[in-house]
């Protein structure tokens, strides 16, 4: 079975959010079998700056819902939203 690699665009609740923390905390969330390979920073608007963490995940039914699951349920992410899908 192939791997996906998904850029998601992860939304702080507030600009006060400490992003490293927050970084670390979705890397902590991630379920089995998936990975983050690496993580952007977006400027969103007023000081208000989004996550892109590129993660990478087995090529199966359930795709990158699982993650989305889990990096919406820390407790400082407003939204999760898919950016890019593709094989690898």
């Amino acid at each position: 079975m192939g791997k996906v690699a998904a850029k998601i665009k992860v939304m702080p609740q507030s600009p006060e959010i400490d992003l490293d923390d927050l970084q670390e905390k979705l890397e902590d969330s991630l379920p089995e079998g998936a990975k983050i390979n690496g993580f952007e920073r977006d400027n969103v608007a007023f000081g208000l700056v989004a996550l892109l963490p590129t993660v990478i995940v087995p090529d199966d039914a359930g795709g990158t819902e699982a993650v989305e699951e889990r990096f919406a349920s820390v407790e400082e992410v407003e939204s999760v939203e898919v950016q890019n899908v593709g094989r690898i």
